[in-house]
């Protein structure tokens, strides 16, 4: 239940982790403990105090060795829930005391720290039923998912009982973008290749889960689908993948890419089948300021309540305490392994 609005006694400086070089994440100043002044608020901003914060691949990218130095830390952390405790002037999304979960913004400091200012149109009420840490692991994996199906891939009411190949169905994004298609109808044909990520996979919605180690050709016409699927979502280097994309996708299909290709692809191939490709970023409309990003604020608040109402679960699978730079440099060493199921949160300070 909300609180009504009201002054909280906020401290001057807040503990947060971040960067001034650009460094391999076993270099103990890759990520560093801080103690820095807290956020101000832009006119429509809340003031989020950070009960859990989840770790991404978009963090390790960010954060890979470069040749730069920030002269003021940078602070990563692209998604979290936590407490309103105060708002922007022109914010009129929450009251101070409401409990949410947001994803974060690469123009501005992020979630790894005490406090985080967020436009609140990249904020939803958290789910209820659901703790700080298992909140906390949803906000951009689910908007990336859900715009990915239904944005993207423009996938309706006519499509249902049509085929998604998932490829890389334990990672984040596929277990929840499992889940969404098979709720919507769709059968769901996952990727994984050991058994604990095929188990995963079966547990978030996906029907039918090859082996991404083998030809996945002759895997889907053994299980009925010869003639190719109608969708194929791409959580991982297509580069590697581009001739099976190309001989799995029907005629008229739909492709679409959520990681950048790792080489170039002949798109000469798309040509014949008439293959649409498109392209999925969670930051788009908030980076370029489009005139549907309050789109952003709306899927959280449809995943809040999927997640309310038990059709859609939490994809955290591990929990570090406290949040600190020691912590989230083993994060960060986990995710660039690359062999994390579901999604890592760190919690408290």
């Amino acid at each position: 239940m909300s609180l009504p609005s009201k002054i909280i006694n906020l401290p001057k400086t807040m503990k947060a982790v971040g960067l001034y070089k650009y460094l391999p994440i076993s270099d103990p100043n890759s990520l560093i403990d801080l103690e820095v002044s807290l956020p101000s608020l832009d006119k429509e901003d809340v003031l989020v105090e950070v009960k859990a914060t989840a770790v991404n691949p978009i963090d390790t990218k960010v954060r890979a060795p470069k040749p730069l130095v920030e002269t003021s830390p940078r602070i990563l952390g692209f998604d979290g829930a936590g407490v309103v405790v105060a708002r922007g002037e022109n914010s009129k999304l929450f009251n101070i005391g409401d409990e949410v979960f947001f994803t974060g913004d690469l123009r501005k400091n992020g979630t790894n720290a005490q406090y985080v200012a967020l436009n609140e149109i990249i904020v939803g009420k958290k789910p209820k039923t659901l703790t700080f840490e298992q909140a906390a692991s949803m906000p951009l994996t689910s908007v990336t998912a859900y715009e990915s199906l239904f944005d993207r891939l423009l996938i309706s009411d006519k499509d249902k009982g049509k085929s998604l190949l998932i490829i890389n169905s334990g990672g984040g994004v596929g277990s929840v973008a499992s889940q969404l298609a098979k709720n919507f109808g769709l059968k769901v044909i996952g990727t994984a290749s050991r058994e604990e990520t095929k188990r995963f996979s079966e547990e978030h919605g996906v029907d039918l889960v090859l082996n991404h180690r083998e030809n996945l050709i002759p895997q889907l016409e053994a299980n009925g689908y010869g003639k190719g699927v109608d969708f194929i979502l791409v959580n991982y280097d297509p580069y590697p993948y581009w001739d099976t994309l190309m001989a799995a996708i029907k005629p008229q299909g739909k492709i679409c890419l959520i990681v950048d290709s790792s080489g170039l692809v002949d798109l000469r191939p798309l040509k014949d089948k008439s293959v649409t490709l498109v392209s999925e970023m969670m930051f788009t409309k908030i980076k370029y300021d489009t005139e549907d990003k309050s789109r952003h604020h709306e899927i959280l608040d449809i995943i809040s309540k999927m997640l309310d109402s038990g059709e859609l679960k939490s994809t955290v699978t591990k929990v570090l305490t406290p949040i600190n730079a020691e912590n989230l440099r083993e994060a960060h060493r986990i995710l660039e392994e690359k062999r994390m199921i579901g999604k890592l949160v760190l919690s408290g300070f």
